[in-house]
């Protein structure tokens, strides 16, 4: 897992590149990357799936925010990049969501 940031001089805001590894998504057919900048919604287009079996998606987010996250695995299981910048409790779960700061 790991989160590639690239900030724009012309504008307030960074490309935020997600990348799962096919390791790390334990032989998932396929990835969403939901969070606070698609509103949670689970049914957010999949992540591209590389021909190594690693998915990636590009963000394009606001500077001076940080954005709760997690990978949904095959519309089931919940994954945390192990990656991200830190870790918050989950409004909904037991589980800690990844956090991305910009």
């Amino acid at each position: 897992m790991s989160l590639k940031k690239q900030y724009l001089k012309s504008k307030p805001v960074c490309k935020v590149t997600f990348r799962l590894s096919a390791n790390e998504a334990h032989a998932a057919k396929s990835a969403k990357l939901v969070g606070d900048f698609n509103a949670w919604d689970e049914s957010t287009q999949p992540m591209k799936k590389l021909k190594n079996g690693d998915f990636t998606q590009t963000v394009t987010l606001e500077k001076d925010n940080e954005y709760q996250f997690r990978y949904l695995l095959d519309d089931g299981k919940w994954e945390n990049d192990w990656a991200a910048d830190a870790y918050s409790p989950s409004a909904v779960s037991f589980e800690d969501n990844s956090v991305v700061r910009v």
